[in-house]
Formats: C-alpha cells, sequence, structure tokens
C-alpha cells in the first residue's frame, strides 16, 4: 500500500477517588453547579494544594496495567494559560518527570497481536467546566476544577481507525477492571484527542499532523480517523502542503471541521510546581499499590480457560465485562458443567440482558434460578428447547423455574417404555423413511426423530429417541 497512516492518541481519564486531586472537595458528578469547591480548587489567596494519596495509587496501577516503568521520583509542574476555566491562571500538571513512562498495550489485528507503545502517563488536575446558554452566555461551573486526572500519551503506532477503537475498547475495559474510573465519555470522565498524519511510502513525503478534538465516542474516533485518513492522501495526490491545524469531529456531518492554524508551537512555559515538593516513592510503596491490584482483563482470560476447560474466545467474551465476569464464577461455584454455563449465558443471558455503562449486569431473577434451570436441562427433565421457554418465562414472570415447568407441562419424557411405543407408531406411518434410512439417506432419521418429538409435544428425550430408531432400524 502506498499510503501510511500514523496515528497517536492522548486520552484524559478522571480517576473516580472520593475527593479531588489537590483538596478535600468531594469528586462527584451531576451534583449542583459549584457546590463542590474551596479556597484550593478556586485558587483563593492562601489555598494550598495537598496531593491526593489515592491519585497516586490508582496512576501506580495504571501504569503496571499498562506495562509502564513506574518512577521512584517524579514532579509536578504548572502549565501556564488563561482561559475561563483555568481558576489559577496555570494548571497542575506533569511534564518532563512523569511517575509512568515506556509503556504499551496489545491489540489484536489480522496480523496477529500489535503492540502500541505509550510514552508516558501523567498525573494532572482537570479543568472547570464551560456551559453555553441560548442568549450567549458562558456560565462556569467549578465542581469539575480540581478533579484528579491521568494523560496517557502514546507512541504514533497505530494505522487506522478500527485499530484506535481496539486500542481505546481495551484501555477503557482494563481500567473499568481496576475501578479507577468510570470512563463515561458522556460524562467526560473519558476524553480523546487523536493525531494523524499520513506518509507516502514511495516518495517519504508526509503530511503536517492534524489534531483532532471534540470525539465523543470510540465510534467517532474511527470515522474521524478514517475521514482524515482520505483528506491527507487526496493533499498528498495533489502535492498541497498544509499548516498544523486542529479540527473536530461533526457527528451530523461525519467530516472534520477546522477549529484553528497553529502558526506557532503552544508555549506553556512550564515551570515546576513550588507548593508541591517533588513525589518520592519507595521501591516497596510501589509493590504494596501493585499487590492488591485487583485481576486485569488478559490474567483473567488466560485463568479462565485454564480454571474452567473453556475455550479462549468463549473467555474474552465473559470477560468483556468486570460484571459479567463475576456472574459466571459465582454461578461455576455453583453448576460445574462450565461449557454449558458459559453458552448460556453467551447465547440464552446476552441476548436479554444489556451491561450498563456502569458495568451493571442484573437479572430479574435470584441466581438459584438460573442454576435449577441449567440443573433441569442437564438431569433431562426438560430439554434444551424447553429450557429456553422457560427462559423467556423467568424474564416476563416472576415465577421460580419449577412453577413454570409445571404450568407449562414441559417435563421430558425419559420413559423408555413410552417412547418406544411412540417410535413403533412413527415407524409404522412411515415405511418410505425407514427405506430410505437403510438406503443410506442419513437425513431420514432426522426427519423421523422429528416425528417423535412432535407426537409427544417436544416432551420425548430426543437422545433416547434417536437410539430407538437407529436400534429397531438396524
Amino acid at each position: 500500500m502506498r499510503y501510511e497512516t500514523i496515528v497517536g492518541l492522548e486520552i484524559h481519564v478522571e480517576l473516580s477517588t472520593e475527593t479531588k486531586a489537590f483538596c478535600s472537595c468531594k469528586n462527584s458528578f451531576g451534583d449542583e453547579p459549584n457546590t463542590n469547591v474551596c479556597p484550593v480548587c478556586l485558587a483563593l489567596p492562601g489555598g494550598l494544594p495537598v496531593l491526593n494519596r489515592n491519585v497516586i495509587n490508582y496512576t501506580i496501577m495504571a501504569g503496571t496495567a499498562f506495562n509502564c516503568e513506574i518512577h521512584n521520583r517524579s514532579k509536578f509542574d504548572r502549565k501556564n494559560y488563561f482561559y475561563p476555566d483555568l481558576t489559577k491562571g496555570f494548571q497542575i500538571t506533569q511534564n518532563d518527570e512523569p511517575i509512568c513512562t515506556d509503556g504499551y498495550l496489545e491489540i489484536e489485528t489480522e496480523k496477529g497481536l500489535k503492540k502500541i507503545g505509550l510514552f508516558q502517563i501523567q498525573m494532572e488536575e482537570d479543568t472547570a467546566k464551560s456551559l453555553h446558554t441560548e442568549s450567549d452566555e458562558t456560565l462556569m461551573d467549578y465542581n469539575r476544577c480540581g478533579v484528579p486526572l491521568i494523560e496517557i500519551v502514546t507512541k504514533p503506532d497505530m494505522s487506522s481507525g478500527k485499530e484506535a477503537r481496539d486500542f481505546l475498547e481495551k484501555l477503557k475495559a482494563t481500567l473499568r477492571f481496576l475501578d479507577i474510573s468510570d470512563c463515561k465519555m458522556e460524562e467526560g470522565s473519558l476524553r480523546c484527542d487523536v493525531n494523524i498524519n499520513v506518509k507516502d511510502t514511495e516518495t517519504g513525503k508526509k503530511t503536517k499532523v492534524t489534531e483532532v478534538k471534540n470525539l465523543n465516542s470510540f465510534r467517532g474516533v474511527e470515522k474521524a480517523i478514517d475521514f482524515e485518513t482520505q483528506r491527507h492522501i487526496k493533499l498528498l495526490e495533489n502535492n498541497e502542503d498544509e499548516i498544523k491545524t486542529t479540527r473536530r469531529w461533526d457527528d451530523a456531518k461525519n467530516e472534520t471541521i477546522l477549529m484553528r492554524v497553529k502558526y506557532t508551537a503552544n508555549d506553556y512555559r512550564f515551570a515546576p510546581e513550588g507548593d508541591l515538593p517533588p513525589l518520592n516513592l519507595s521501591d516497596e510503596e510501589i509493590q504494596e499499590v501493585v499487590n492488591n491490584m485487583p485481576e486485569l482483563p488478559d490474567a483473567m482470560v488466560v485463568r479462565f480457560v485454564n480454571d474452567y476447560n473453556i475455550t479462549n474466545e468463549d473467555a474474552k467474551v465473559l470477560v468483556s465485562s468486570r460484571e459479567l465476569a463475576n456472574f459466571f464464577e459465582c454461578m461455576a461455584k455453583e453448576f460445574d458443567d462450565y461449557t454449558m454455563l458459559s453458552n448460556w449465558i453467551q447465547t440464552e443471558i446476552l441476548r436479554r440482558v444489556e451491561i450498563s455503562d456502569d458495568e451493571k449486569f442484573e437479572l430479574p431473577f435470584e441466581n438459584k434460578e438460573f442454576v435449577e434451570l441449567l440443573n433441569s436441562i442437564k438431569s433431562s427433565k426438560i430439554s434444551n428447547n424447553a429450557g429456553k421457554k422457560v427462559l423467556r418465562e423467568m424474564f416476563e414472570t416472576n415465577d421460580s423455574v419449577k412453577e413454570i415447568i409445571d404450568r407449562l407441562g414441559l417435563v421430558q419424557i425419559s420413559d423408555e417404555s413410552a417412547i418406544e411405543a411412540i417410535v413403533d407408531e412413527v415407524l409404522a406411518e412411515n415405511e418410505q423413511s425407514v427405506i430410505d434410512y437403510k438406503d443410506g439417506k442419513d437425513r431420514a432419521l432426522g426427519f423421523l426423530v422429528g416425528q417423535v418429538m412432535k407426537k409427544s409435544k417436544g416432551k420425548a428425550n430426543p437422545q433416547m429417541a434417536n437410539e430407538l430408531l437407529v436400534k429397531k432400524m438396524s
């Protein structure tokens, strides 16, 4: 392929600490505007920042999960710029000495695993939120000011919109498993900017990097990258040069819109944060955080395959959500046919239950009822198809498995003599099918089993019916 797409991401993730990064104000989304504020986050005279210990711990967990080097020494800096949402006139961040560097996250591609490198993960604070009214007023809600963030800066290792989306999906799942962020893009707790340019592999010429903002979904990230790829290719084909720009994604038009041209580099006049000393962590402090980390998705997939003897593909589905994985493990303690359990969760439960953005996974009946249903199928009390009917009723009513089976008359006939009598009737009524079976037409056997099930109103044990038919026709 002549053109190579080069993509890097800058991802801001709000941490789910109880309080803000440098003060004791509540870290909570959706509260009454300007109620979670204090002299520190409002930058009133005399307010001094005090670093939240959990911000350090959460960042160490993220850095470990993404294979970073965790540094014993890091420092905070002041990023100076003016904007109404920045009360101090600067943002407390980490610039040249962040806590985590040189990490990576692997994603699956058509060519196998691909390693996406990370330059660094840094701690910083969020800004306030601007609210624009219909009367052209801008109101400021400072509740978000000082909320702890980590900024994850990737290397330009992605080469398509799909790769970027897959990377973000895996990154989000990992952060959710760690329980350090809810990663809700609609609430701004996960925000992503895209840096993209295209290289002509024959001439070596590259377009200038474009930054794309205002991306509020992973699908939007993918579409924006695909759009910009084609736009940059046209620039190369037309031998046009473009000054480095910042654009925004317009969901309605499905295209990027020019926001501003970058004639010069940003000058944030970084300087060490004088009110916060350098952060010095011992190896023991770092290791203690690592030792108490929750199990990560990739490790859980491997454990599910080994402990429950299910396929790698099934394990990945079950581990796609922390709550779903917990549900499977909870059920596995009560029902030891793990393959059957996995299949029913994937085919019948997930078809009816949507995992919410906050990872809640709730059934309208108790877990013990689901175990009762599986046991009824496993013991041949009811057929597999009857089990699906029961499950549908369980979702629609509050009846127990036993009540539904009795009410619908779904108990399976497993008495050999009773099934044999039905088999004899079917064979007598379908002589041609018997001849076809003896002539090697296997499809005839399926037809005869179907006739037995029809006569028994679906209650005959299909395996016993099959065996009796074969025995009698032989």
